[in-house]
């Protein structure tokens, strides 16, 4: 698979990574057996970032019970800004939950350092406490992470970026969430900051209206953008949206959450193809200037 050199960090990372929140939600109910078979299959073609989170459930769990034996082989990243919802003694974003909060998802996690740990989607009035900032900063001085960085999106991520202390960005960037393009992508990059994509799959909008799950927003969002493919092959929509938001050259990893190993292995292959065509891309970046909505901010 295909490497791309993490911003100013040390790691060469595959461009496609597992996002960890699908295998633990209530909803799917995939077994500790069936994640591991994912994750250790995944890891065995060559993907090389796990990135999870401490309030995603049970999925810190499930990743560190099937393959923290092989810690070498990937990179792993978390985020933390829970409270008392999930267990940690203080209200969201106090920063007295910072050290339990890395503690737990560590002991969870099987391993005594994260590779990277995110800041998750907190505002830029929590930021600009500093607080918060100082403590994760502190954890990357004592080694319990190596680096940090800011999982968000919109003016919020925009801030994050301005304080020139994250080492990585953490966005969404799909077909129908293009608010990064011109918002932070170039700013992180200059900035030399590894940049991480969430929902680069669009939540399979496409695929999922109607369903329990389904973001309904995206959802809209596709109809109102009405591409060329709209109404295509479902597995031809999924390759077209992966390899856009791998086309921009300031784009790393991309990550893919999911439960069922076809599908993962189906994001590998779309990944494989590379870049779209130049006329593919500014045909989906053309829709976009043309149709989308001030409203439509980047999916947090």
């Amino acid at each position: 698979m295909e490497q791309r050199q993490l911003g100013k960090t040390d790691m060469k990372v595959s461009v496609v990574g597992f996002g960890g929140y699908e295998i633990a939600m209530k909803s799917v109910d995939t077994t500790t057996e069936a994640a591991g078979k994912l994750l250790n299959t995944a890891l065995d073609r060559g993907m090389n970032v796990i990135d999870t989170a401490s309030i995603y459930l049970d999925s810190e769990k499930m990743i560190g019970d099937t393959v923290s034996h092989r810690r070498k082989d990937f990179y792993l990243f978390s985020k933390l800004g829970e409270g008392k919802s999930a267990g940690l003694p203080y209200p969201e974003w106090d920063v007295r939950n910072v050290r339990p909060s890395i503690e737990r998802s560590l002991r969870d996690l099987k391993t005594d350092y994260l590779d990277m740990l995110y800041i998750h989607s907190c505002s830029e009035a929590v930021l600009r406490r500093g607080e918060l900032i100082e403590a994760v900063q502190k954890l990357k001085q004592e080694g319990l992470t190596r680096y940090i960085g800011y999982s968000g999106d919109s003016t919020d991520a925009l801030y994050a970026i301005g304080t020139g202390v994250f080492d990585s960005l953490q966005t969404s960037l799909n077909i129908v969430d293009q608010e990064a393009v011109t918002l932070t992508l170039d700013k992180a990059a200059e900035q030399n900051m590894g940049i991480v994509i969430k929902r680069p799959l669009a939540n399979v909008a496409w695929a999922r209206e109607g369903a329990e799950n389904a973001p309904q927003d995206y959802v809209q969002r596709f109809e109102k953008l009405n591409f060329p493919f709209k109404d295509g092959d479902p597995d031809k929509v999924a390759e077209i949206s992966l390899r856009f938001v791998l086309s921009f050259p300031q784009v790393h990893v991309a990550l893919v959450g999911t439960k069922n190993l076809d599908h993962m292995l189906k994001a590998f292959e779309f990944a494989g193809k590379g870049k779209l065509s130049d006329e593919q891309f500014q045909v989906i970046r053309k829709r976009w200037e043309e149709i989308h909505e001030p409203a439509w901010a980047g999916l947090v």
